[in-house]
């Protein structure tokens, strides 16, 4: 019995090397996939493109990349180039906009951006969540739980709105009295 020991602590050692090797892997891979997609959009000159859904693309690269700064520069390009475009691209486009200024802890535009994406589209759970991340940061803590709210209305499972709830509310956040759960969210 006693040898049996160090050849499961061996299969052991052997398989959580085999699981890091793999996450590692994958990870390196979607970074290189982000760098020649990067280059290949530059090449072919995407951030002087009239086409927002291209701009829209070289943008979503920059942000997994964290080059916050030349997404927000693509972004407002791409926001010149939404007309004839639907609803959902402007959405879109002001929402990674948003994410690109809170990234760089400029709140306040950020919550301007998440606003007009969501008037672009109401029932855009992702928009929402940033919006009340962003309120957060701004010390609105009562505007952010109700706009988790809203969020779970939309999507009961959310589990980003289930856990930031949780905690607003054991935090001590009220109800704000302009805003209730009657007025149709």
């Amino acid at each position: 019995m006693n040898i049996l020991v160090p050849q499961t602590y061996l299969i052991g050692l052997i398989a959580l090397l085999t699981v890091v090797a793999v996450l590692v892997g994958s990870q390196l891979l979607r970074v290189r996939r982000d760098e020649i997609n990067l280059i290949k959009l530059e090449k072919a000159d995407a951030s002087s493109s009239a086409e927002a859904s291209k701009l829209y693309e070289l943008a979503s690269v920059q942000l997994r990349k964290r080059l916050y700064p030349q997404a927000v520069s693509t972004l407002r390009k791409a926001r010149k180039h939404l007309s004839g475009e639907p609803d959902e691209a402007k959405a879109l486009i002001e929402n990674a906009l948003g994410f690109a200024l809170a990234a760089q802890s400029d709140f306040a535009s950020a919550v301007k951006h998440y606003r007009t994406a969501i008037e672009s589209k109401e029932d855009y759970p992702v928009a929402l969540n940033n919006l009340a991340f962003a309120q957060e940061r701004l010390k609105e803590t009562s505007e952010a739980l109700q706009l988790y709210k809203k969020v779970l209305k939309l999507d009961p499972k959310n589990k980003t709105a289930l856990k930031q709830i949780k905690r607003l509310e054991k935090a001590g956040a009220k109800d704000s009295p302009e805003i209730s759960d009657t007025q149709g969210f």
